[in-house]
């Protein structure tokens, strides 16, 4: 894959040529597939059914919707039209931000985890106004007690993440500007620079890289945002590993990769911890002296406020650490809602 060099660019022609199971692993939602039957995560926004079957809200997003000639369709929000992101932004409340306040506020995550500032970055304001940040150049060192293993492994999540720019930073997601690897400022983006500040081989390189995607987590309702977070951490790794080691990772690598971010990232309505939409008022039909009576049963969750109790389809993620007891290996699966309580 040719090095991106422009702003907020469009992947998905190039996905399928690199690998062609790399979208359908990007597009697969785990919560609702079977076993031998993929389910993949749908649109969950209107914009797209002025272009017909197959872009209606409820409707799944498939490969052939967002290849070929359609290879534009799904778009960064820079590159929607301004119509588009207002009505986003007022009726999903999607607001995206600018990345050198996304730095800021992984700079105060850092500044806690080290007990020092300044860690990766520090902040600058240019006498016009303009904000950005300026890279430390040195060695990461960790404080003592804690390695560049227990940093590289520590679960972060971002909520409601649109593009995911707390994650990965490729790009402004208000400008659309790339920004060099070098410059990244993500709270992914600091774990693989520590990665490659600490290997020398592909081999350990590949094993650090895989903890560090295992440990970062991020949800998000419509199905494009998703799809455009999704594939910004997958070509986040390939330039990482570029950026080391001077020429592209295996396609089995990247594959992986894939994998791990179609579980970590995922669609979820995230004050119900359900597929969105999948929660609401149940018609039962029961039988009576003159037949059958129609009775309408709200969903009890959303009657008391109580996350336990909704009646949609609560989304499952991979613990990555723990043992999943019916196949003894890694990877356990969890409600997200357990793992909220478990923390409680």
């Amino acid at each position: 894959m040719e090095k991106t060099t422009g702003e907020a660019d469009i992947q998905e022609n190039k996905l399928k040529e690199l690998s062609p199971d790399l979208l359908n692993t990007l597009l697969k939602d785990h919560t609702t597939s079977k076993e031998g039957k993929q389910c993949n995560i749908f649109w969950a926004t209107s914009d797209y059914e002025p272009l017909g079957k197959g872009y209606e809200y409820g409707s799944p997003i498939l490969p052939e919707l967002i290849t070929g000639k359609n290879g534009h369709v799904v778009m960064p929000r820079v590159l929607k039209h301004r119509d588009t992101q207002s009505t986003r932004s007022r009726e999903m409340a999607e607001v995206f931000t600018p990345s050198w306040i996304c730095n800021a506020q992984n700079n105060l995550i850092d500044e806690i985890w080290f007990g020092r500032k300044n860690v990766f970055n520090h902040e600058v304001t240019s006498k016009d106004g303009t904000h950005s940040w300026e890279i430390n150049p040195d060695k990461i060192a960790f404080p003592e007690g804690r390695t560049w293993k227990d940093y590289v492994r520590e679960n972060r999540l971002e909520i409601t993440c649109g593009e995911a720019p707390y994650l990965v930073s490729r790009y402004d997601t208000t400008t659309g500007t790339f920004i060099p690897v070098e410059k990244r400022i993500g709270l992914l983006d600091r774990k693989l620079r520590i990665v490659s500040e600490n290997t020398t081989t592909t081999r350990e390189w590949l094993k650090a890289a895989k903890d560090a995607y295992r440990s970062i987590y991020a949800y998000e309702w419509q199905g494009d945002s998703l799809l455009l977070a999704r594939e910004a951490l997958l070509l986040s790794f390939i330039e990482y590993y570029r950026n080391k080691f001077g020429k592209d990772p295996q396609i089995k690598s990247i594959n992986h990769i894939a994998y791990i971010i179609s579980w970590n990232v995922w669609q979820m309505d995230g004050l119900k911890g359900v597929v969105p939409d999948s929660c609401g008022e149940r018609v039962r039909m029961e039988p009576s002296l003159f037949g059958t009576i129609e009775r309408r049963e709200p969903c009890e969750g959303c009657l008391k406020n109580d996350l336990t109790k909704h009646n949609g389809i609560y989304c499952i993620i991979k613990d990555w650490r723990a043992t999943d007891k019916a196949t003894g290996k890694k990877g356990k699966r969890i409600r997200f809602i357990d793992l909220i309580n478990e923390e409680a």
